[in-house]
């Protein structure tokens, strides 16, 4: 199989089902984030986390491949088999958000992105799954979007956000709080 097919040097891809769309168009831009998001997942993988955090990644890495497998369909298109996010995936998150909280203390204001370089990975990718979520409640305004798929994405970034916390705890890493200014 080659990798370059030609079929995008005019600015235009096609979606699972053979609809042809400009690469700019808003579905692409949310496959494009998760698979953004996903790549940064993988960064914060490659660094040194704890063996059970490392198996959570890679859940979360496959379900990312759902979820942009999902958006990368043609609306309606029944032909195409592609895997299915389900509440599960949102358990799973809950249930891992809820373990990481049972051990961190208490969060009394916002806290600065920061202080491990690691802590840094997770608040990047927070941020992307963030942008990924916005894109994709764009695009649900628009065209058919599977509403697990902004649960999963929303319950994602608060547990990127905690395992930054989490992170953070392991390697006695500063979290700053933010003081607004009055």
């Amino acid at each position: 199989m080659k990798i370059y097919t030609k079929t995008g040097d005019k600015g235009l891809t096609s979606l699972f089902g053979g609809k042809r769309v400009p690469k700019h168009h808003l579905r692409i831009e949310a496959y494009g984030t998760v698979d953004e998001l996903n790549s940064n997942i993988g960064l914060i993988r490659d660094q040194k986390i704890a063996p059970e955090t490392f198996a959570v990644l890679i859940e979360i890495q496959d379900r990312l491949f759902t979820l942009g497998s999902i958006l990368a369909t043609e609306p309606g298109n029944e032909k195409v088999k592609v895997p299915q996010l389900n509440e599960q995936d949102i358990l799973f998150l809950e249930n891992e958000i809820d373990k990481m909280n049972e051990v961190l203390p208490e969060m009394r204001s916002f806290v600065l992105p920061g202080g491990h370089q690691t802590v840094s990975f997770c608040h990047v990718a927070r941020c992307v799954c963030r942008r990924a979520e916005r894109l994709v409640v764009h695009l649900a305004e628009v065209e058919n979007v599977p509403e697990l798929i902004i649960k999963y994405l929303n319950r994602l970034s608060d547990y990127l956000f905690v395992l930054s916390r989490k992170i953070s705890q392991e390697n006695n890493a500063n979290e700053i709080p933010w003081k607004a200014r009055m």
